[in-house]
């Protein structure tokens, strides 16, 4: 998101702007019990997992086998721009799965609204009586015109900014603002059909993924896919920083004043624009954040590090994010065409963010999942 160092961005919900300021409550503000932190995963288990794809088995179009396996998930010793709550790495180890191996893009997407109806959150007209039981008591209404269904948009700044943690200077509330209009009205997805889908809030989320009988990644499955076996390395391509332009759509340049697009793009490329990692998969970094189905907890690694390797890990039960004990987040994973090297570097395989299941925004998607169990042959 123009994600700083220190997490700042990850403040922003869907009507955290439209509103200047009015944050959306719907969790609880205590820290939750160390006891909370975990979901279902096994720590310790005598591992057995499920490696290799079974022989009479295809992987569904458009998706790649990832085969089982342990690593380390978190910051590598190495990455002296890994962020405290990438901290502490540690064992984890999953089973086989299959992957989208591109984000999912506005054509796709685009079948799912066609064969359904669904109206995004982005779309959705907003009722004041139900806004108000999710804000603090007191919080003023908005006026009518400000109170429409839209989205979050990126706009650049005249001229450098000195206080890169004040995010509302390159982010915008605009009217009219959702997946067929990415930027606001007078946008359009027309001849982007190949773009990834942007302006998705979580809920869009899991219902295209019910729709195609998948589901989202957990943070540990993205994380492992991404690393597409390489665990020493920053990178999914290694660790060498200079081949970031051949590998990933990022900001470069001035943020958030000039992006000078050595990599090719301003805004988003349509998938598949730059090389794979190991096992297939494209835009692992890069070009748009996104969702993962795990709750946002400051305390978790430190939980998982404390246990031993788990198998098969879904995050942690509770939601818990000490700058923002008001709101329900999940993980994103990936970075965004937004990642500048000057000002963050989430397009690293370890980097993570909160957002508010509630968020849509110019820069975030997603892809989808699918495990044995629940595979259609």
């Amino acid at each position: 998101m123009g994600e700083s160092k220190k997490n700042k961005m990850s403040k922003t919900n869907h009507f955290h702007v439209l509103s200047l300021l009015i944050v959306i409550v719907l969790g609880c503000n205590k820290k939750p019990k160390q006891t909370d932190l975990q979901n279902d995963g096994d720590q310790n288990p005598t591992v057995d997992l499920i490696v290799a794809l079974p022989k009479n088995i295809q992987a569904p179009k458009g998706m790649v086998w990832i085969p089982g396996g342990e690593f380390y998930q978190g910051a590598v010793p190495s990455d002296t721009m890994a962020m405290n709550h990438e901290k502490p790495r540690h064992k984890v180890a999953v089973d086989g799965f299959f992957m989208d191996i591109h984000e999912v893009t506005n054509k796709q997407f685009s079948e799912f609204v066609r064969a359904t109806g669904y109206v995004t959150v982005a779309e959705r007209e907003l009722e004041w009586a139900e806004m108000k039981k999710q804000l603090p008591p007191g919080t003023k209404k908005p006026h009518d015109s400000i109170l429409q269904p839209g989205s979050l948009v990126f706009k650049k700044t005249m001229s450098s900014v000195p206080n890169l943690y004040d995010y509302s200077q390159w982010w915008q509330w605009k009217i009219g603002a959702n997946w067929k209009h990415p930027n606001g009205p007078g946008s359009s997805i027309k001849g982007k059909e190949n773009h990834p889908v942007v302006q998705i809030a979580y809920e869009d989320a899991l219902a295209y993924c019910k729709w195609v009988g998948r589901r989202l990644p957990t943070e540990a499955e993205w994380e492992y896919a991404a690393r597409g076996g390489r665990d020493k390395s920053i990178f999914f391509w290694g660790n060498d920083v200079g081949q970031l332009n051949a590998h990933a759509n990022t900001w470069e340049g001035e943020f958030p004043v000039k992006n000078t697009e050595e990599d090719g793009f301003e805004l988003r490329a349509p998938v598949m624009s730059y090389p794979s990692n190991d096992f297939g998969l494209y835009d692992m970094a890069g070009n748009v954040w996104e969702w993962t189905n795990d709750w946002y907890n400051i305390d978790y690694y430190k939980g998982l590090a404390e246990n031993g390797q788990t198998v098969n890990p879904k995050g942690a039960n509770t939601a818990y994010n000490p700058s923002n004990p008001f709101l329900q987040e999940k993980i994103i994973k990936g970075g965004s065409f937004l990642c500048s090297v000057s000002y963050c570097a989430s397009y690293r395989i370890s980097a993570r963010m909160a957002t508010s299941t509630d968020s849509g925004a110019e820069h975030l998607g997603f892809r989808t999942v699918v495990g044995l169990e629940n595979h259609k042959k």
